[in-house]
Order: C-alpha cells, then sequence, then structure tokens
C-alpha cells in the first residue's frame, strides 16, 4: 500500500483540476500497473527458484558424482531443460543399462544428453535390424567408448565392417575401448589405405589387430602420416619380416621423431657405444625410445654400478631397459644377491634370465626355496618392491 501511495500522490496533486472520469481513469492505470509489476516480480521469483540445474539432473537422474557432474556441466552449459535429455535417457535405458552403466555413458560423453532423440532412436533400432545386435551388446558398446560414436552419425556400416574385420563383436569391443574414432573414421578413404599399406609390409590381420591393440590411433591417421611411421622403422634398420616391425610402428606412433631422435642420441652418450651398434638393440626393444632421459638413465646407472654389467650386455639385453627399476630390476637384484652372498645359489646366474621371470616363478625359485636359511627374505623383498630400505636379512 505504501508503494501504492508513493505512486499514486504524484499523479493525484498532477490532477486536481482533472474531472472525475479522467481522475478515474488514471487511477485505474496505475493500479494496474503496480499489480502487474508485483506479478512479473513473483513469477520470476518462481522461475529463479525452478531453473533448470545440469548439475543437479546429473546427479539425480542420471547418477553421476558431484565431482563427475561438475566435469561434464561444462560441457552442456547451453542444456537449459530436462526435455531433451530425458528422452536420451528414457533411449539409453531402454536396451538394458543400469543406473551405473548410464552414469558411465553420460560421464564418458556428456553431450549425447543433447543430441536429439528422434536422430539417436533410429541409430539404435538400425544396430539391432541391420547389424543384428542384441540390447545388451548394445549396452556393451556405448560403455566401450560408442556412444560418442553413436551421437557423431550412423555407424552401422562401419560397424558391420569393423565386426568383420576383428572376426568377432566381442573382439572389436576390446580393440574399441580408449579409440572409439575408428568408429567415426572414414573406411574407403583412410581405414582400408592404412590396412593395406601394413598388409605390403607384411603384416597379418592378426598382426595389424595387434598393432591396432597396442596404439590405437594408428589405423585412424591419414594414410600419409601411417607411410612416415613405416619409413622411420626402416630407417632404424627393423626388417618388415621380423616379429619386432610392428611394436617399431606402435612405438612411432607414441613417440614423436624429434623425441626419438634425441632418445637415440642419448643412449648412444650414456651406453659409450655408435649408433650403428645401437640400433639392432632398439630394433629389438623400440619401446625404449618413449622413456624419458632421467628413467634411462637410472636403470643404467642402477644396472652397471650396482648390478655390475657392462654396456655391451645391456645392448643385447634392451629389454632390461624397458622393465621398472622400482618394481623389477632393484627387487629381484636385491633378491638374488643375498642367497648368493649366503652360499644358496651360484655368483653366476644370470641377472636377464632372473627377471624376465613371472613372478610366481621367481618367488618360488628365490624366496620360497630359501626362505627357512634365510629368514626375513618375502620381507625384504617386499620392502625394495615398495621403494623402502629392506629390514635387516
Amino acid at each position: 500500500m505504501l508503494h501504492l501511495r508513493s505512486r499514486l500522490l504524484p499523479l493525484l496533486r498532477a490532477t486536481t483540476s482533472a474531472s472525475p472520469l479522467r481522475l478515474r481513469h488514471l487511477l485505474l492505470s496505475s493500479a494496474s500497473a503496480a499489480s502487474f509489476s508485483a506479478l512479473h516480480l513473483s513469477r520470476r521469483r518462481l522461475s529463479t527458484a525452478t531453473a533448470f540445474s545440469v548439475e543437479e539432473y546429473l546427479v539425480d537422474t542420471c547418477g553421476l558424482s558431484a565431482d563427475q557432474a561438475v566435469k561434464a556441466s561444462q560441457k552442456l552449459g547451453h542444456l537449459k531443460s530436462a526435455t531433451n535429455p530425458d528422452a536420451v535417457v528414457a533411449l539409453l535405458s531402454g536396451v538394458g543399462l543400469s543406473r551405473a552403466e548410464l552414469a558411465a555413458v553420460v560421464a564418458s560423453d556428456p553431450r549425447l544428453l543433447c543430441a536429439r532423440a528422434n536422430t539417436i532412436g533410429p541409430r539404435v533400432a538400425s544396430l539391432r535390424d541391420r547389424v543384428g545386435l542384441s540390447d545388451p551388446q548394445i549396452g556393451s558398446l556405448l560403455l566401450a567408448g560408442g556412444a560418442a560414436a553413436l551421437r557423431s552419425g550412423d555407424i552401422t556400416s562401419r560397424l558391420e565392417f569393423w565386426i568383420q574385420f576383428h572376426g568377432s563383436f566381442e573382439a572389436l569391443l576390446k580393440a574399441l575401448k580408449g579409440n572409439y574414432r575408428i568408429l567415426t573414421t572414414d573406411i574407403e578413404k583412410v581405414i582400408k589405405p592404412n590396412i593395406a599399406l601394413l598388409r605390403k609390409c607384411g603384416l597379418t590381420v592378426c598382426d595389424i589387430v595387434k598393432v591396432a591393440g597396442c596404439s590405437a590411433r594408428l589405423l585412424t591417421y591419414h594414410p600419409k602420416k601411417v607411410e612416415a611411421f613405416v619409413q622411420r622403422a626402416d630407417e632404424l634398420g627393423v626388417p618388415r619380416s621380423s616379429s619386432y616391425f610392428k611394436y617399431t610402428l606402435s612405438t612411432n606412433n607414441c613417440v614423436p621423431e624429434r623425441k626419438a631422435a634425441a632418445r637415440m642420441k642419448f643412449l648412444s652418450s650414456t651406453l659409450g657405444c655408435s649408433m650403428d651398434k645401437l640400433r639392432p638393440a632398439v630394433c629389438r626393444a623400440p619401446q625404449i625410445l618413449g622413456l624419458s632421459e632421467e628413467n634411462l638413465r637410472s636403470k643404467i646407472e642402477f644396472l652397471v654400478n650396482k648390478v655390475a654389467l657392462g654396456p655391451d650386455y645391456i645392448l643385447q639385453r634392451p629389454v632390461l631397459l624397458s622393465l621398472s627399476l622400482v618394481k623389477r630390476l632393484a627387487p629381484r637384484a636385491y633378491v638374488q644377491q643375498v642367497p648368493a652372498v649366503e652360499g644358496l645359489i651360484k655368483n653366476d646366474v644370470d641377472f636377464y634370465r632372473s627377471v624376465c621371470l613371472v613372478e610366481e616363478d621367481f618367488v618360488a625359485r628365490y624366496i620360497d626355496r630359501h626362505e627357512s636359511a634365510v629368514p626375513g627374505l618375502a620381507d625384504a623383498y617386499a620392502s625394495v618392491r615398495a621403494g623402502k630400505l629392506p629390514a635387516q636379512v
């Protein structure tokens, strides 16, 4: 009332000479304006109180954690209503996804909630009708990274190609995890030329599947780039007929050419060998080119200074440099030395053979067999593996 009076008083003063009819009209107009203003304010407050919250929707409806919702909402800033997301969630639930699985799919590709349900629906139906996938298989496809691919377009023909290439839907799922791009990359212009190039290099389909498993994006690169990877392997001297060729391709994909050249120079300097002597070693363990200089330096220093291995020994067995210093090299060297000091094993046991043993065989041969003669050996081994100084043995 006070607010209304403050608006009416100036009008009354200005209209003291007005006719009764004119005065009544002014009063009604002012009252109507005040009522409309109050109603608009009330509606605005109600709208603010019930505004759509993306984060709340992701948590309450999709099952994401609070942290996941904050991260996912950054990609859904334009989402203002639950109408479309509800329709997409209904489609996902329709293939049998549990709440936890729904959360995993949405977290992996939040923008799926923005895709039109009348577009996604026919694509899901095509997976059933044309590819012959069951609802559980469609769910597995979405969980393996297929959600982003499904949002990007119709993947039916590409899925048919990859199932045939891998031999089964289950085998494709393994290849698909972390590499949904194989379902969005052009088959005719990219995938098939890359496969043809690798087949020309002597790789079988099985080899190509393994290479793609180690280097998920290899087949999705432009063919010119894959040709460059092959050329780098040739320059390194890796025979295309050798079993190392495919692993070298994987390494070339993961390690830029400049970085690989720097690692070669570092290894040559640290081991005191020529490039010609180093290349055969790198051919047998190309993965070491992806390691940092500090990583390589610490292993070389340990092998030379603590295990008393010469550079030639290391060059002949380069896989030593790919093994973990903390988890494999140091604890096994320690455990091997203790029984040797006690005279329980020979001093000339080959170190490389001992570190190449699977964990169960190593424990059985070097720890369980000598635990009664050397109490505390198992605890010491565990301490070194944990990066700690061993207890007294």
